[in-house]
């Protein structure tokens, strides 16, 4: 995995050794909000193998903002030059994700992530953080938008919202990497034990609701959704994260199924992509390259 230094891309492996063997996810570089709002002046950059930027894929679709803001796909896999992308008349006129950074700040330094909302009438980088990136789509983009949704971060319920955010963040969200880049045996089993901990008590709280925070959807069944939908695919066995399935979690098997369901969030999920990505491009843990054929799952069961 690289990264651009001083404006040049170097092949830079992740170190865990500073850490003792744990993994640690940089912040975000980039952290501004969009102005003056245009059909077409804002494009996301995303890989729909990547949960972070299917979250942007997941609310782009419940809100109907397609056609609003162009989206360019990065191919399955990151190998030595990062995010890749097709044709460049295809993609903003780039190829690979690192030039579009180094074209918004020349000399920057640091990692290059999918997702990016990206200004073209500006040619800057607004922002690359997916919960800042929702937010924005959540009401900023409400003009453009051609469906009709309930606020996902209504103020009566932004309290129970971040609380339900900071746990899965931490234990479920970024708790699935922490055990699958873990290189030391105490850091993987304390990052498994919190990830299994948090789904346990998820299973008991989802009994009798039919969202995160109740009666109505927001953001947290968002955030959730992009880990869970990978999670037998490529958690369980990839990162092992294998004390359980998702399917041996009735209610959280149910509720996924209910968000892959809502109108458009379907298009979003690519198996495929996500399997390859995974397992191709992260030779540190799957040498081999080979890319398991199941497990068998379908999302569409009512």
């Amino acid at each position: 995995m690289g990264m651009l230094i001083q404006g040049v891309w170097r092949d830079v492996p992740r170190d865990t050794k500073a850490t003792g063997g744990a993994f640690v996810r940089p912040e975000s570089a980039f952290r501004e909000r969009v102005s003056t709002v245009e059909p077409g002046r804002y494009r996301l950059y995303v890989a729909k193998s990547c949960p972070w930027a299917h979250r942007t894929l997941v609310v782009r679709a419940l809100k109907g903002l397609e056609k609003a803001i162009p989206v360019y796909c990065a191919r399955p896999g990151m190998f030595e030059n990062g995010w890749e992308f097709g044709e460049m008349s295809a993609s903003g006129g780039i190829r690979f994700l690192y030039e579009l950074y180094a074209k918004a700040k020349p000399g920057y330094t640091g990692r290059v992530t999918v997702p990016v909302l990206w200004d073209e009438k500006h040619t800057r980088i607004v922002n690359n953080e997916s919960a800042e990136i929702i937010r924005m789509l959540n009401r900023d983009f409400d003009a453009l938008a051609r469906r009709e949704l309930d606020d996902l971060y209504p103020e009566k319920l932004r309290r129970e919202i971040d609380w339900l955010n900071e746990r899965i963040y931490r234990t479920v969200n970024n708790g699935v990497y922490r055990a699958g880049f873990a290189t030391a045996q105490d850091k993987y089993e304390e990052a498994v034990t919190e990830l299994f901990r948090t789904l346990d008590w998820l299973e008991k709280r989802m009994a009798k609701r039919k969202w995160l925070c109740g009666k109505q959807f927001t953001e947290a069944d968002v955030r959730l959704f992009t880990t869970l939908v990978r999670f037998d695919a490529v958690y369980y066995s990839h990162f092992k994260c294998n004390l359980r399935r998702l399917v041996d979690y009735p209610n959280l098997w149910r509720w996924t199924r209910r968000v892959y369901a809502l109108p458009g969030v379907a298009k979003t999920v690519d198996m495929k992509q996500i399997k390859d990505h995974y397992y191709r491009s992260m030779k540190h843990i799957n040498p081999t390259q080979i890319v398991p054929k199941g497990p068998l799952l379908d999302f569409s069961l009512p």
